[in-house]
């Protein structure tokens, strides 16, 4: 069984101004504290997220990562609006306590929650740890109800109905992320290019509208550690917005690696998809759709657009190691993802289905 998620020692590079942070904690929180220790979660690629112990509790920190070159894509700000006002009607978000736009304390804005105690199911994690098949079934088929309750809140009723802009919202995310991807280029990938120029020319228009996650997996859930098949937390709401609903479950099913596919698929580690008793990609689609009282659609360009969105999510994070601007190593040969993807998203346009692609 998975143990629960565990900090590490900051990375170098990557420290916060301990006395700055510990003056305006006791300027926010109304304490006189003299200590404050600072760990980091080490597994994310995006934001970076610290543990602090601080007056007797573990609170957590957030702030976007060094040398980000996509601000929308880290805002700090509109975050943990989305955390305040669905903590009012939702009780799968943690509890945000506050908000800094103050650059001069760390160098960027930030924010501060509570901690939620739970497992959360990495990429890579060892045998000896899965859980077992029939609970980690229960665990996959938790994830997608997860994301179809997800889809059915009320966002009016959070107070975020200006959240975002769903007229044209497909479109737009397919201009969008081909736009990003051309800023963050660092290689000649003739596939990407493939991929992108079909995504212009077979995109469709918005099916529906719903507050969406944008980054929905399983290491963006917190489990329950007495019941694994329950999840108690969704985390990482950098990227939410009103959109259509099925961008979203086609950039869950992008992270989506099942047992059939190729090895070097699997190697990417997206998501622990291949532990025994997870759902197929279809299964996965059928559920949703079981859950959201619909009729199944052509996920095909869904399932596309997902990895390619993904594909350039890696490429902006290699962009970064590529000019210096971090020095983390895990990102050394994230190039290589970038390309596996798309040629995955070839395939799959190719044989017009979500499954036994190969």
């Amino acid at each position: 069984m998975s143990k629960l998620d565990q900090t590490a020692p900051v990375r170098s590079g990557e420290e916060l101004n301990k006395n700055a942070l510990l003056n305006y904690l006791n300027n926010q929180f109304g304490k006189k504290e003299t200590h404050l220790e600072i760990k980091q979660f080490p597994s994310g690629f995006s934001n970076l997220t610290y543990l602090l112990s601080f007056a007797g509790e573990e609170i957590v920190l957030r702030r976007p990562p060094l040398g980000a070159k996509i601000k929308s894509g880290h805002d700090m700000g509109r975050e943990y609006r989305v955390l305040y006002g669905l903590g009012a009607i939702y009780e799968k978000v943690p509890e945000v306590l506050s908000y800094c736009d103050n650059d001069s304390v760390l160098g960027a804005p930030f924010y501060i929650m509570r901690r939620v105690q739970g497992v959360i199911l990495r990429p890579n994690i060892r045998p000896k740890e899965w859980p077992s098949s029939s609970t980690m079934q229960g665990i996959s088929q938790s994830l997608v109800k997860t994301l179809a309750e997800l889809h059915r809140i009320n966002y009016t009723d959070a107070g975020l109905s200006d959240l975002g802009h769903p007229d044209g919202y497909v479109e737009r995310q397919v201009y969008g992320w081909i736009k990003r991807y051309t800023k963050s280029k660092t290689n000649d990938l003739k596939e990407v290019d493939q991929v992108a120029r079909w995504l212009e020319t077979n995109h469709t228009a918005s099916a529906d509208v719903a507050l969406i996650h944008n980054d929905f997996k399983y290491d963006n859930v917190v489990l329950d550690p007495q019941d694994l098949t329950s999840i108690v937390a969704i985390l990482d709401w950098e990227m939410c917005t009103l959109g259509d609903p099925l961008m979203d479950l086609g950039t869950s099913l992008g992270y989506w690696v099942n047992p059939e596919d190729p090895e070097w698929l699997k190697e990417l580690a997206l998501s622990p998809t291949l532990i025994p008793g997870n759902l197929t990609r279809s299964e996965v689609a059928a559920l949703y759709f079981k859950e959201m009282d619909r009729t199944m659609p052509d996920l095909v360009f869904y399932y596309v657009f997902g990895l390619f969105k993904i594909g350039v999510i890696v490429q902006q994070i290699y962009y970064r190691y590529h000019h210096g601007l971090t020095k983390d190593e895990r990102f050394a040969n994230l190039i290589h993802a970038v390309k596996g993807l798309a040629i995955h998203a070839l395939q799959v346009i190719e044989k017009k289905r979500l499954d036994d692609l190969y």
